[in-house]
């Protein structure tokens, strides 16, 4: 994956919380930090989210935006 936004961070998602359309995901990226990013639960569905999993969370102005390969 190949992106232009230059604040990735790794981490791993350590809680999902899904309502009836959006998903509050907290990212563990270490050093006792997490990162909580609000996406659609068909994202978390499409990109097979799930407690444990390495993701790449991208940071762009106001908005955290979730990447796997």
């Amino acid at each position: 994956m190949k992106l232009s936004a230059r604040n990735m961070l790794n981490g791993t998602v350590k809680e999902i919380k899904k309502g009836a359309v959006a998903a509050q995901v907290k990212i563990d990226i270490g050093g006792g930090n997490v990162i909580t990013s609000t996406v659609t639960v068909d994202a978390v569905e499409e990109l097979g989210l799930e407690v444990g999993k390495p993701v790449k969370t991208i940071i762009k102005a106001s908005e955290v935006i979730l990447g796997v390969d």
